[in-house]
């Protein structure tokens, strides 16, 4: 009976498919037993956040990408740290990420050119309704795996429970709010998220890392592998050197190649990513020519540091791009985990005692800029912009927390004369020590109760963080505060970082044009004590919660914009950094080898729409 019973099940899966198959040959729609969907509900080949996608259901390649860019040849990266995972999907181990994308895809994919507008991959398509109730994706029929293995939904099911229990913090986090999610055939998966609230739920799923159900050990997941993962991407991972490299090929099946979305992309036969425990190490292994580009962060080395042969005959190219996203930002965090930190008014004085203006004018050639905020360079920032009605009325339940000065947009950044003996800034940062419990003994600042003297460590990894943790440890010595700087290599930093191990730590976060779900993770309350998380400074604040929410129902792009200006002011408000620096624009310098697209992504730079313009020069070399 059993085997009777599977015999017709199989049977019935079959006729499903071909079902399928047939619709989306003839064009017709077909769902067989999908629920009804909601009001306003449309099939579509795209979403976006926001507004339409730009791209017509016709398109044919993105307007970022060569579409006839040649296929051969190999791209090396130059990646500092190392490895003991291939599994970018968990916490534990350091991961190669590059597994997403390249061998592990999504349903939908990036529009690089938008705020945030996803495409199908995977998916064929996807539906939605107005009030983003639920989110149907049907599956390309075509979808392989590498191991030759149809994709269906039921490892769309799979991969959301697997990652929703055992993924991530920000999968577990997002997955959970999911009410409920069926195959209503093999090749459609609707998601009900009823109660959920959150408008960027359905492109969240749609980027949700795709796994196979057969080749996926539920009960060692969690744990590390150097095992190549099965994904439906167009590489496999053919070559693993523990800690030092790791290799991957194109697959000649892959199913996605004639894409419209894919068009122009992944243009290497063979990516190999070799890893460097040492960033001087790291760069002049570039100059050898043994690995093919670098994003350059230090602007001292990008102002006078390639002088090098090769950078003066051409044979590297250096290319700057001005991307149209927020401006990455560099800050000092302090852990308020740390009783040291835990007072505002400490915080607040430590900001004024940074001189930012000597720093930039002896260390940086006065290349950058300094915004207070998270979202510098872009309409989403509240630095220098009084708060609109929308946001006084969002912001108005913890008006308390918000001087005015933020909130009327007066609110500016201390500005020293640069001599690094600003008498000013240091009187005023004193005031507010005294406040906070901290009084000058001699010329050591120490605790009014236990006498205990101020001091703290900044962990650094890099050359440039150290020398700017150097110079702030000179400034605070005026103060009477003597802070340690403990340089360690990239992989201790990480795992201290991840794992909040540190006083004060040097870190940028990355902001797109559409911020979302990810902004829990990178301040929200519950991530404050969750180890893997963004929230380094270890924020919880009921107003940058509130604001997070706020941004996420937003329909308009006006609320969404004072939402988001809102959150900007509540973390300003908090002092939970220290603002170093702005970066206007992407440094990367690379062997001309390798070519690249004439235009660029809204996002900037983009390797895997880059091509080989012939044999690499470190084969010949070596």
């Amino acid at each position: 009976m059993f085997m009777f019973q599977r015999l017709l099940e199989g049977r019935r899966e079959v006729l499903c498919v071909r079902l399928c198959l047939l619709a989306s040959a003839l064009g017709l729609p077909f769902a067989l037993g999908l629920p009804a969907s909601g009001a306003g509900a449309e099939e579509a080949h795209a979403i976006a956040m926001h507004g339409k996608p730009a791209m017509a259901a016709d398109f044919t390649h993105m307007p970022y990408v060569n579409p006839d860019a040649p296929k051969g040849g190999r791209l090396t990266w130059g990646v500092l740290g190392t490895f003991d995972s291939l599994n970018p999907f968990i916490v534990k181990g350091l991961a190669v990420q590059q597994m997403r994308n390249y061998v592990v895809e999504s349903l939908l994919a990036r529009g690089n050119d938008e705020p945030f507008t996803l495409y199908g991959l995977l998916a064929r398509s996807v539906e939605t309704d107005d009030e983003r109730s639920f989110v149907t994706f049907r599956i390309d029929p075509r979808a392989r795996f590498s191991d030759g293995k149809p994709l269906r939904a039921e490892d769309v099911l799979f991969s959301w429970q697997l990652l929703r229990d055992h993924g991530r913090p920000n999968h577990r986090q997002f997955y959970a709010k999911v009410a409920s999610a069926e195959a209503a055939d093999p090749l459609t998966v609707r998601f009900d998220l009823v109660g959920a609230n959150d408008r960027e739920l359905p492109l969240i799923l749609g980027l949700m890392p795709i796994l196979p159900k057969h080749a996926v050990d539920v009960a060692a997941f969690e744990e590390t592998t150097l095992t190549g993962p099965v994904g439906s991407g167009p590489y496999r991972v053919t070559a693993v050197r523990p800690g030092a490299s790791v290799t991957l090929a194109r697959n000649p099946d892959y199913w996605g190649r004639d894409l419209p979305i894919n068009r122009g992309l992944y243009n290497f036969d063979e990516i190999r990513l070799d890893y460097f425990r040492e960033a001087n190490g790291q760069f002049e292994a570039f100059k050898r020519g043994l690995y093919d580009f670098r994003i350059e962060h230090e602007p001292l080395r990008w102002h006078d540091g390639y002088d090098f042969p090769a950078a003066k005959n051409g044979d590297v190219i250096r290319d700057t791009f001005k991307p149209g996203v927020p401006q990455p930002s560099e800050f000092l965090v302090f852990n308020t985990r740390r009783a040291i930190f835990a007072d505002i008014r400490v915080r607040q004085a430590l900001t004024l005692l940074f001189d930012f203006e000597l720093v930039n004018r002896n260390y940086f050639f006065s290349l950058y800029s300094r915004v207070a905020g998270y979202f510098a360079g872009s309409d989403l920032s509240a630095y220098g912009h009084p708060a609109d009605a929308r946001e006084r009325e969002l912001l108005k339940p913890f008006a308390a927390q918000i001087p005015p000065d933020i909130l009327d947009g007066s609110y500016r950044l201390p500005v020293t004369d640069g001599s690094g003996r600003d008498r000013t800034t240091l009187r005023a940062a004193l005031k507010l020590l005294s406040e906070a419990g901290y009084d000058l003994d001699g010329t050591v600042l120490r605790n009014r109760t236990t006498k205990a003297p101020f001091t703290f460590e900044i962990l650094v990894t890099t050359r440039d963080q150290e020398r700017v943790a150097l110079a702030f440890q000179r400034d605070l010595k005026r103060a009477g505060i003597e802070p340690s700087v403990r340089t360690v290599d990239p992989v201790q930093f990480d795992q201290r970082r991840l794992g909040y191990e540190f006083d004060m730590i040097q870190n940028r976060w990355d902001q797109s044009l559409s911020p979302g779900n990810e902004q829990y993770f990178y301040w929200g309350s519950a991530a404050a004590d969750n180890p893997g998380t963004r929230n380094y400074m270890g924020a919880r604040d009921p107003a940058v919660d509130a604001m997070i929410a706020a941004l996420l129902e937003a329909r308009a792009h006006t609320d969404f914009v004072s939402a988001v200006r809102a959150l900007d002011r509540a973390l300003i408000a908090g002092f939970y950094t220290i603002p170093l620096f702005n970066v206007s624009e992407q440094w990367i310098a690379r062997w001309n080898r390798i070519e690249r697209p004439k235009a660029t992504s809204l996002s900037g730079y983009l390797p895997e729409t880059w091509w080989s313009k012939g044999q690499p020069q470190a084969d010949q070399a070596k």
